[in-house]
């Protein structure tokens, strides 16, 4: 196969990558992630240990208060694998860095050899018309150099996604993720949280802060044609990558 082959062949494949992504929402509306594919559903089906709702045996003269999960003042927090816990988002960041560098430095340097036992007038005899080395060397030098940055930024995000207990560590922590779709017209809107929560931090309504999540990782994007939009096209791409210009 010749380069030019090779080159059409290349090129090809990135178009057929780049349009495979879109392929989904082409003339119509994203679809949905089945969800019975994901690490969730995998929890809720094999939750490790047999799950059997707690009933508390009804005893005349007993009081109505029991502690079971099922009982009115029962604790009813995700702790064991499958079980479904509320995430709340709530980011409201602000971060203004403003930094200034400036320096400069002369130098100068002169060296004269006028009477260095006859050489000087020996080497104008070399030396064209005009020329002396009684002035040998004189070098000056001067250099500034200045800079000034801003970093300005503000981010409000305020989520609310339900979380799947996908594991139990051996120290009783929770590795939870969950995610949510939500299609309004040809856009595909994404939520997709993870990370590790410790059980007493899940509050008594079933629901953590994002800020109490370990190794927390937050995604909230999108596809569809609007997303479509905003985004270079995949040659635009890679030649912002290769170009060195």
């Amino acid at each position: 196969m010749s380069t030019l082959h090779r080159s059409i062949a290349l090129i090809l494949a990135c178009a057929t990558a780049a349009g495979c992504g879109r392929q989904d929402h082409l003339g119509k509306a994203p679809s949905f992630t089945p969800p019975a594919t994901g690490t969730e559903h995998g929890a809720m089906m094999d939750p490790g240990l047999p799950y059997t709702p707690e009933v508390a045996p009804v005893v005349p003269g007993v009081s109505l208060w029991s502690d079971t999960r099922q009982s009115l003042l029962g604790d009813r927090r995700a702790m064991r694998r499958g079980d479904i816990m509320t995430v709340v988002v709530e980011i409201d960041d602000k971060a203004e860095i403003s930094n200034a560098t400036s320096r400069s430095r002369n130098g100068s340097e002169s060296l004269q050899i006028p009477q260095l036992i006859g050489l000087p007038q020996r080497l104008d005899t070399a030396l064209p018309e005009g020329a002396s080395a009684a002035n040998a060397v004189s070098v000056t030098s001067s250099s500034t150099s200045g800079g000034n940055g801003s970093v300005r930024r503000n981010e409000k995000v305020t989520l609310r996604v339900a979380a799947t207990i996908v594991e139990v560590l051996p120290n009783g922590v929770l590795h939870i993720e969950g995610s949510q779709e939500v299609r309004v017209n040809f856009e595909m809107r994404e939520l997709i949280v993870s990370g590790y929560v410790r059980p007493e931090d899940i509050s008594r309504q079933n629901e953590i802060t994002y800020d109490k999540i370990a190794s927390a990782r937050v995604s909230y994007g999108g596809r569809g044609q609007i997303t479509d939009m905003q985004q270079p096209r995949i040659g635009q791409q890679v030649l912002d990558a290769v170009l060195p210009f």
